[in-house]
């Protein structure tokens, strides 16, 4: 297996146990008999232990192989989200989600600084490709979770069963992982024990936040959102997060060519702009298929725009490339996870139609700061396209 292959295989098998758990929030919802802001506000404790592990893993990350890092993470992460249904009361839930966030963040850094090497190396763009294996996953896991809901299975055995398999696959594809070389101009500093945005890194931490809170909207709440507001059965209701993924996995799967040729910043504007489109349909559906072709075009708006972003923060000199990543990611991977407890209390207060229109502003903002990208890929190696 080629070293790509491995780190596209690392996001898709990850992707499978986190979207096993987050397809199954309104059965948890349930189970733990919670309102859409306690639910949103018990998700937060993800976001918070993302945000710990983001500012304080990176020299742990710099001192083991990835393949460690990778092994001890993911597993770790996969089995705090297996143990979730078995707990008494939500208050259980709450560390365990902060434990698997933790986690969360450093494979974020992990895989991200892999592939932007990696792409130095081969000399053409991955990043969007790894990203989408991530999406794959979600859609994969996605449409397993609507039938499996539409069939009654319990949650508790999905997402052991769901254990099982990222631990099988993890096993194959993990072992053979070897630290890419470091880009001929990276920064040989040392590594900060804590890694901070930086002012020059404002306006990529708002280009690569802003679908990063879409997608949020899009894969925590679009399950919710269909059976309130046209109380679908389940099988249907699941199919909003399922096509949200298929749509953005396919589009960051063929994005790579598309940014080679054109440039990083008129393909993230262009994703922006269909974005916006997407959340107003949702908004506004006045049915359920309306509203799935609406997250179907969500799901493509937000597919590249957070790839491009991270390539850009790999690729500063300022700092070494694993802070410049976790820096980004503070802002980004962590709105990803504040976007439950914050749209689930505007859903609250106002309706849940609300919660897509408070997206649309963010997006607008990244809209206008898209300069922040380069007009075209920096790319060093020499390899063919693959």
């Amino acid at each position: 297996m080629r070293p790509h292959y491995r780190i596209f295989g690392v996001f898709f098998i990850f992707a499978l146990s986190m979207g096993a758990l987050l397809s199954r929030l309104p059965d948890l919802q349930r189970q733990f008999d919670l309102t859409e802001g306690q639910l949103g506000l018990t998700l937060i404790a993800m976001s918070c232990g993302a945000l710990v592990g983001l500012t304080f893993s990176g020299p742990l990350i710099a001192r083991y192989p990835a393949r460690t890092g990778i092994f001890v993470t993911i597993f770790a992460a996969s089995s705090l989200y297996a143990l979730v249904p078995f707990m008494p009361s939500v208050l259980f839930v709450v560390p365990l989600l902060f434990l698997a966030g933790i986690c969360a963040g450093a494979v974020e850094i992990i895989v991200n600084l892999e592939a932007d090497r990696l792409e130095a190396q081969l000399g053409y763009g991955i990043m969007s490709r790894t990203h989408g294996m991530w999406s794959l996953g979600f859609f994969v896991t996605a449409l397993i979770s609507a039938g499996l809901r539409q069939a009654n299975v319990p949650v508790q055995i999905h997402l052991v069963v769901a254990l099982v398999v990222v631990m099988l696959a993890g096993f194959f594809v993990f072992r053979g992982i070897e630290n890419a070389p470091l880009r001929p101009d990276s920064h040989v500093g040392e590594t900060p024990r804590i890694a901070f945005p930086t002012i020059g890194l404002a306006a990529l931490c708002i280009i690569g936040a802003a679908p990063l809170l879409a997608e949020g909207a899009g894969i925590d709440w679009s399950a919710i959102y269909m059976r309130d507001v046209f109380n679908v059965e389940p099988f249907i209701g699941g199919l909003s997060v399922t096509i949200f993924s298929l749509f953005m996995a396919i589009a960051r799967l063929t994005m790579d060519g598309v940014v080679d040729r054109l440039s990083p910043r008129t393909v993230a504007a262009t994703l922006l702009l269909i974005a916006i489109t997407g959340l107003v349909l949702v908004a506004t559906a006045p049915h359920e298929y309306v509203a799935l072709f609406g997250f179907a075009l969500t799901g493509i708006g937000c597919s590249a725009v957070y790839p491009l972003a991270v390539s850009a923060a790999a690729q500063r000199t300022d700092r070494p490339a694993s802070v410049n990543v976790a820096s980004l990611g503070q802002m980004t991977f962590v709105v990803f996870f504040l976007a439950p407890p914050l749209l689930g209390l505007v859903a609250e207060e106002f309706g849940i139609r609300m919660s897509y229109w408070v997206v649309v502003p963010l997006l607008i903002a990244a809209l206008l700061v898209i300069r922040a990208l380069p007009s075209r890929p920096k790319l060093v190696g020499a390899g063919a396209h693959g």
